[in-house]
């Protein structure tokens, strides 16, 4: 992250507190290594919150750098116009992924709007913040297939995507996650939107050990599976995914549908296409779901891979899985 590199995150940065997102947007994602020396920086916009994200430790002289750049740009016009109060600086790459506050008073928690609905973010505690901004789409997705439909929503984290199911007009929604805390965060969104929770249910326990809670539930209409790529102690990608695929046929409803998520850069769609032909011969690959633009990759692969399946009888005609239909 040399001066250039630099001074290329200000300008992009400038460009964009020009005429701010009325909504939360990523306004800078290096991480689709389009920006030479800036691949490992992120920058969102959480409507007056700016929150820049460092995934690799830099050397000293250019975090201060860095750091010179960022209080100037909020002293910038640009910045005094878009109507930002808080600029925050987090440190992924360390253990705790510490967050300076550069501007503003410390906040704890930020409410934020998507697509009309409302979220409530966790600030400078905890790696992620609450929401996964590349997964726009996806709920978006989510949202216009709900209407009427019981919806499972594996690894559900703050339940955004049970958010807008409801908000589509789910019948209902089951939420599991082992992460106890989430779920919680999950209640308080959809009370945030006013939601009806008698149609959520929360079952936080470890997945693998609860398919016969999980299946007593269903059948489920759509079934959603949105993983960690890794995490100690419960899930790894290559050993596990294949375990869900397979336990699919049985959570369907007979016009079911599921969308696959991996968000592995090194990981292709063609593993979860092969692995649904493999595990759950009776889905078969429909369509993935482009990613927001704001989320460009110089590879398409790298990105997030949002994939949707049907029950074979619905495809109309066999769909097949040559992967250059993934890649248009």
């Amino acid at each position: 992250m040399n001066t250039d590199a630099i001074a290329t995150l200000q300008q992009q940065l400038v460009g964009a507190l020009s005429s701010p997102p009325n909504e939360t947007r990523r306004l800078f994602h290096g991480r689709g290594q389009r920006w030479p020396g800036l691949e490992h920086v992120t920058a969102d916009w959480l409507q007056g919150l700016l929150l820049v994200c460092l995934f690799r430790q830099p050397a000293e002289p250019e975090l201060l750098a860095l750091k010179q750049m960022l209080l100037a740009l909020s002293e910038s016009p640009q910045w005094q116009r878009s109507g930002a109060q808080h600029l925050l600086l987090q440190h992924r790459y360390l253990p705790d992924s510490s967050t300076e506050f550069l501007c503003g008073e410390p906040v704890d928690e930020w409410l934020i709007t998507e697509g009309g609905l409302h979220y409530k973010l966790d600030l400078g505690k905890k790696q992620n913040n609450g929401l996964f901004l590349d997964m726009r789409y996806g709920r978006r997705w989510v949202q216009a297939q709900a209407e009427g439909k019981r919806v499972l929503n594996l690894f559900a984290y703050t339940c955004g995507f049970s958010v807008a199911a409801i908000a589509g007009g789910a019948g209902h929604v089951v939420n599991l996650d082992m992460a106890r805390a989430a779920l919680s965060r999950g209640r308080d969104n959809h009370r945030l939107n006013q939601h009806d929770l008698s149609r959520v249910s929360f079952l936080g326990h470890e997945l693998f050990k609860s398919w016969g809670k999980v299946k007593s539930c269903g059948p489920y209409d759509l079934i959603i599976i949105d993983p960690p790529s890794f995490q100690k102690g419960s899930f790894a990608l290559t050993q596990d995914y294949q375990k869900i695929l397979r336990r699919l046929p049985d959570l369907l409803s007979e016009q079911g549908t599921v969308l696959a998520c991996i968000n592995d850069p090194t990981t292709g769609p063609e593993f979860l296409i092969e692995g649904m032909q493999a595990q759950a011969p009776s889905l078969v690959f429909a369509e993935r779901l482009e990613n927001p633009p704001e989320f460009a990759d110089i590879n398409l692969d790298s990105g997030l891979k949002a994939l949707v399946f049907v029950q074979a009888g619905q495809a109309g005609q066999a769909v097949t899985a040559d992967l250059s239909v993934v890649a248009d």
